[in-house]
């Protein structure tokens, strides 16, 4: 891969792996604290997961140029934790692999589509990507809150977390 090329991937790439690995940090302190919430906040729990990885799938399906069948950014029935873990894992694994297909050229390609409330729109498959990356973090952070209020301790999302889980040893 020639070097203009690989810098054009570096953003989006790194992105995409603190949001798999955000993502995955939550699913895990979810999973572990699931049944020490009470119906309520288990219901606003799995909203929020589901709208996170609703318009993750709706954008997916937008960058691939196929059609979906969302009528609202949310699922129709409510899916079960475990379901929307590992289908999560999935699509973040897809856009690892997206990104990292795409040339240089593609993050600048528009991209036209309509949103769940028959909006038209376009935007860049960079946009796409750096939209869906920035969508998760919001609402992690509303997932983390909702652990907070039953003293529960949330995963690490922040970006300077992931690079420190990753620097050599002897780095900070």
């Amino acid at each position: 891969m020639e070097i203009a090329q690989t810098m054009a991937h570096v953003p989006y790439s790194q992105l995409i792996d603190v949001k798999r690995w955000a993502d995955l940090g939550l699913y895990e302190a979810v999973g572990q604290n699931f049944e020490r919430l009470n119906p309520e906040e288990a219901s606003i729990m799995l909203r929020i997961l589901d709208h996170i990885h609703t318009v993750d799938r709706i954008f997916q399906h937008h960058l691939q140029g196929v059609p979906h069948t969302f009528k609202a950014p949310r699922s129709e029935t409510m899916p079960q934790l475990e379901a929307l873990a590992s289908s999560a894992r999935e699509v973040d694994e897809w856009y690892a692999s997206y990104v990292g297909s795409l040339a240089a050229s593609d993050f600048e390609q528009p991209v036209d589509f309509v949103f769940t409330s028959g909006k038209h729109a376009r935007m860049r498959r960079g946009e796409i990507i750096l939209h869906v990356c920035l969508h998760g973090t919001y609402h992690r952070g509303n997932a983390g809150a909702v652990l907070q209020l039953k003293g529960l301790t949330p995963s690490r999302d922040a970006i300077t977390d992931f690079l420190s889980e990753r620097a050599p040893r002897g780095h900070s």
